[in-house]
Parts: structure tokens; sequence; C-alpha cells
């Protein structure tokens, strides 16, 4: 019975040791920084948060900076506090103008860098959000956004990297936001289409009451000429029978 168990034993080992050694590799492949949510609409505005994990066990990630796309500007970009951390906007000129409320900008925000103040860095086995506001979104596929993550050995991670349709994700992927177009909401069109079936129903209800006045006069008339051929026929008979 001892040597009909074993090798079933040995088989349950050895796979257990190999989901481990999958499981132990692709878990830290998989913590990089992103952008949250990774997807958004063109031509809209959006609150988003670059995630950043800490990969190293001994030291502290201490600057995160974020380079945002040249082919994609945007005219609007603004950063809520983090505490513990100072941020610096980079802003660089661009040509042709960017349209934004009706404004020509000729300028748009090129870079943004985060720096822990003394003991706030992001521990090993932590992460940190820095929210971000942006908009409105270009009109564009994407927008990939480079970043560096500085850890306070001096070790610098670049996240620079871009995919491939239909390739295999590269080790130090780029943060990348979707775009996609913006479609007709059918609510919107249903607001403004309302008032002009609400017009015309109350046209059509006029109608329909003009149409039943005039048929309650027509039957008033009718029971009126009805009364007085009855009451000539009561005037009638008592003559005939003298």
């Amino acid at each position: 019975m001892i040597r009909l168990r074993r090798p079933a034993a040995v088989a349950t080992l050895t796979l257990a040791a190999v989901a481990t050694a999958v499981l132990g590799l692709a878990g830290p492949a998989s913590a990089h920084v992103t952008i949250n949510p990774q997807e958004a609409t063109q031509g809209g505005y959006g609150r988003f948060a670059l995630r950043v994990p800490n990969e190293s066990d001994t030291a502290s990630t201490v600057k995160v900076e974020v380079v945002l796309p040249e082919n994609a500007p945007v005219g609007s970009v603004s950063t809520m506090p983090v505490p513990g951390w100072t941020v610096q906007v980079q802003k660089r000129k661009v040509d042709p103008p960017l349209e934004v409320h009706g404004s020509q900008l000729t300028e748009a925000v090129a870079k943004l860098t985060w720096t822990a103040s003394a003991n706030n860095g992001i521990k090993p086995g932590e992460f940190q959000e820095f929210p971000v506001s942006m908009g409105p979104l270009p009109q564009a596929d994407q927008m990939v956004f480079k970043a560096l993550q500085t850890y306070s050995d001096g070790n610098v991670v670049r996240w620079i990297e871009e995919s491939t349709p239909g390739g295999e994700e590269p080790a130090n992927p780029a943060p990348v936001l979707a775009l996609t177009a913006a479609s007709t909401s059918t609510e919107a069109v249903a607001e403004e289409v309302s008032p002009v079936a609400t017009g015309g129903g109350d046209d059509s209800g006029g109608g329909a009451g003009t149409a039943l006045g005039v048929a309650g006069l027509v039957a008033g008339l009718a029971g009126l000429a009805l009364g007085g051929v009855a009451f000539l026929r009561t005037r009638r008979e008592p003559a005939s029978k003298s």
C-alpha cells in the first residue's frame, strides 16, 4: 500500500513546488505603476490616480516622475495634495494652441514630479496613489504616461516601455489610459425632443376638446328638435278628437 501511494505523493509535491515557483515569479512581475481608471472618454474630464507600488524589500520609494504624452496634450491638469509629498509641475509650449472653453492655451503640463519628505516614502510592501484631474481629454486612442520610480538606495525603475498590439507585456510597461469616442446620449436627445412632443400633445388635446364640444352642441340641438316634435304632437291630438 505504501508503494502505491508514494508516486501520487511525489506527483502532488512536484505540482505544488511548480505552482509555488510560478506564482512566486508572477507576483512581483504584475506589480507596476498604473493609472486608474484605465479607460475614459475623449473630450471629457476625469479624476485619475497614479498607483505606485513598492517592489523593493529594503528601500522606500522617495520620488515619482510622470511624463505626459507630447502627442496628446491636455489643457487642464491639477493635482490633489498627498500628505508627506510635494509636487512640482513642469510645462511646455504647444503648437498649435489648445482650445479650452473658447480660450487658446499655448502651454500644457509636460511633467509631474512627486517627492517624499523625510521618512514619508512608500515603504516595502506598501503602495501610494497620486490623484490627478485632467481634461478635456484629447481626441486620441490612448495616452501613455512614462514614469520613473526612484528608491532611497538610489535605484531608479523606468516604467517607459510601450506594449505592442498582440505582443507580450514588457517588463517595465508604462501606464496607459485608453480613450474611447464620445457617444450621443439618448437621454440628452430625449430631453431636447420632449418640449416639442409636449407642445404637440397640448395642440392635439385642444383639438379633441373642440371636437367634443361641437359633438355635444349637435346632440343638444337634436334633443331640442325631438322635444319640439313631441310637443307639437301633444297639441294636435286633442284637436283631432273634438
